[in-house]
């Protein structure tokens, strides 16, 4: 009876024993199970999130990644993006390289322009006196046969039906039309009022031809008052000259004052008067002379923009880059 009841005492136990371990076993592949997925849930965290240092891990950092990523969690998502790239590696979103590329080729055009205005000579030809149906359209036939534009001042009172059509012309090829009064006066004396009856009359006479408005004023012999730079409501513009009013200065001599002053930034003054051959001769010599140098000819409004210039209202120009009121 004792053997027996021994006996069942040490089944007993055993079977409890047995029972302990099995419930010791299962606990602790529980816990591993769920330590794995605790460990796929930080990774996978990783992948969509930037906090606690997982910025290397978002997708922004998987496009800067090569199209096939060893490092990529083997999920079904990861697997998908992985096949999209290894097919279609042009992808409709560029990753950041060829964003990057991408933006440079775009603004490749600013920055020709800008190494452009830097590198390259800029000058503005400008013509006093016209229009009129002869050295207007002749000068204009020398704009054309060097493909240049330039920007003419007009005075009002030599604007008619005919001498108009010249002006059209001008404006059709590029060319800028600004004011040189109305009655070629010294306007120093002049009261506001006729001031500005002297500015409207071309201005709006311009406006009916090419429908814009002058954009500058060039003062008649150069001749300035504050009560001129008061009421009239654009820059006023100078120049180098080459006295080329006076008919006892050569077509050559012309040329050669002209581009022994010539400078970056220069606005140069001519006249195209009636009659005034010897300055159309000129431009044979100055134009090509000035391109062999590495200018190139723009408007007097292109040529602000160029050097990146806001025009001082109390400056009369010859140099858009001067610094003082006439220099």
């Amino acid at each position: 009876m004792k053997k027996t009841l021994n006996k069942f005492i040490a089944a007993l136990t055993a079977a409890v024993m047995i029972t302990g371990c099995s419930a010791n076993t299962e606990s602790s592949a529980g816990a591993d199970i769920s330590a794995g997925s605790g460990a796929e849930q930080t990774v996978s965290s990783g992948d969509v999130s930037s906090e606690d240092g997982a910025d290397d891990l978002s997708s922004a950092s998987l496009e800067e990644a090569d199209p096939v990523d060893t490092d990529t969690p083997d999920n079904s998502e990861s697997t998908e993006s992985t096949e999209s790239a290894d097919i279609e590696p042009d992808t409709d979103t560029p990753n950041s390289t060829e964003a990057s590329q991408t933006s440079a080729s775009e603004t490749v055009p600013a920055t020709e322009e800008t190494e452009m205005s830097e590198n390259v000579k800029y000058i503005a030809l400008t013509f006093d006196d016209g229009p009129n149906t002869t050295t207007t359209n002749e000068v204009i036939d020398k704009l054309e046969k060097y493909d240049i534009v330039a920007s003419f001042f007009l005075v009002g009172n030599n604007i008619n039906e005919e001498s108009a059509k010249a002006v059209k012309r001008a404006y059709d090829m590029g060319c800028e039309i600004n004011n040189h009064s109305r009655t070629h006066s010294n306007m120093s004396g002049f009261t506001p009022e006729e001031i500005k009856e002297e500015y409207d009359f071309v201005d709006e006479k311009v406006f009916e031809i090419t429908g814009e408005h002058t954009k500058f004023f060039r003062p008649p012999y150069i001749s300035v008052s504050e009560v001129m730079l008061d009421n009239i409501d654009v820059p006023f513009i100078a120049g180098i000259g080459a006295n080329d009013w006076e008919d006892k200065v050569t077509a050559e001599h012309r040329a050669r004052l002209i581009l022994r002053q010539a400078k970056d930034g220069d606005i140069i003054l001519l006249h195209d008067a009636e009659g005034n051959s010897q300055t159309v001769e000129a431009l044979d010599t100055i134009i090509p002379e000035l391109q062999s140098q590495g200018y190139k000819f723009v408007t007097v409004s292109e040529l602000f923009k160029i050097k990146g210039i806001g025009p001082d209202m109390e400056k009369i120009y010859t140099n858009v880059m001067q610094q003082y009121m006439y220099n």
